[in-house]
């Protein structure tokens, strides 16, 4: 059969032949080995390295990113690449974000961190009673400990491995990645990793806001977005933005500062060249004599710096604001995006008078990108 006839892909020395070869074949596809020299064999000028031609699209796509589909070299610039943090508890909301997070990746030649975090048993050393029964596992046993690092890691290494069959097939850009267990609290973990790695966004999915009232005490998103010092990115399980290019329309709270600034400068970097229609939102909570000024200023620093754009402008009422984000999350509104400068607040703060980025998540079904200030 045509589809069965060999051709040669590379030719290369016998050792980078092989290492092509073994590359190839741990992918599952077919490689034959011929001496270039066939009149002196013995005499080495090259090796060719030969699939089957109905292999040929799915060769040339690992060859190309070869450097995905191998164990990662930690030496070289690497370092430098920017990084996306994927968080993943293999829910399907999680999943639909990690491919956003591949699309926004691949848009700005960044790598992936996939990160799961799995809770240990607590251990509890407290004096007891001779007459109370321990359950062995809260013994502190390392071989639970074990058990349940294995568990997440090859969850986690066969939810790669899904990945790099969708990168192969198309489904995914090629994006390298890398992939890391913790043993905490998935939010201490998240936190803990931004700290030290400083990803340039933090790509998180969460439930519908039916489910989200069920999680309003201790939900994970909540409290990376209100402690996390970097850009954080959250997508509804039911969110129909699957990658850059379906965000068309953005809604930006903003408080006439120069907060608004770092607002709409994280926006553009992220989808940079891109023609949006951005709503700049006044929230008015007390009456000013210079917010018609100050809008004014704002509109003409947009339009001179973000000429692609087109920005508007709307006031509302603090008292109109929840009805107006409901009425944007039930029925759209052309709204993709909500970009909002979010301020650290402490543990009081939060409980008592959570931030608006804090209420969205919970209130608004649309994705929502929260810009440290």
């Amino acid at each position: 059969m045509e589809a069965d006839r060999l051709l040669t892909i590379a030719i290369h020395t016998y050792e980078k032949a092989n290492q092509l070869k073994a590359l190839l074949e741990g992918e599952g596809i077919t490689v034959v080995l011929h001496n270039v020299n066939l009149s002196e064999p013995v005499v080495s000028s090259g090796v060719r390295v030969r699939i089957k031609e109905a292999d040929l699209p799915l060769a040339l796509r690992i060859i190309e990113n070869r450097e995905i589909f191998i164990m990662p070299d930690k030496a070289g610039n690497e370092a430098e690449m920017p990084e996306i943090l994927a968080p993943i508890d293999f829910s399907p909301y999680s999943t639909q974000a990690c491919r956003l997070a591949f699309d926004i990746a691949s848009r700005h030649g960044a790598r992936i961190l996939l990160l799961h975090a799995y809770p240990v048993p607590e251990r509890i050393n407290l004096p007891l009673s001779t007459s109370i029964n321990l359950d062995p596992d809260d013994t502190g046993d390392p071989r639970i400990d074990e058990e349940l690092f294995l568990e997440a890691k090859n969850k986690l290494d066969e939810f790669a491995s899904k990945l790099k069959e969708q990168i192969k097939t198309g489904e995914l850009p090629p994006v390298k990645f890398n992939t890391e267990v913790m043993a905490s609290v998935p939010e201490d973990a998240i936190i803990e990793i931004s700290k030290t790695r400083k990803p340039m966004l933090i790509v998180m999915g969460t439930r519908g806001a039916d489910k989200k009232e069920r999680d309003l005490i201790g939900s994970v998103t909540a409290e990376v977005l209100d402690s996390c010092r970097e850009p954080v990115f959250t997508v509804p399980e039911h969110s129909a933005v699957k990658s850059l290019n379906d965000i068309k329309e953005v809604v930006i709270p903003c408080n006439l500062d120069q907060e608004d600034i770092l607002a709409i400068d994280a926006l553009e970097r992220l989808i940079p060249g891109s023609p949006i229609r951005v709503r700049l939102l006044y929230i008015e909570r007390r009456r000013s004599s210079n917010t018609t000024r100050s809008s004014e200023l704002l509109l003409e620093y947009c339009l001179k710096h973000y000429p692609l754009s087109k920005f508007s402008y709307e006031q509302i009422a603090a008292s109109d604001a929840s009805t107006y984000f409901q009425h944007l999350s039930d029925t759209g509104d052309g709204c993709s995006l909500i970009v909002i400068p979010n301020k650290k607040k402490n543990i009081l703060s939060r409980l008592f008078n959570p931030s608006l980025a804090h209420k969205l998540l919970f209130d608004a079904d649309i994705p929502l990108m929260a810009i440290p200030v």
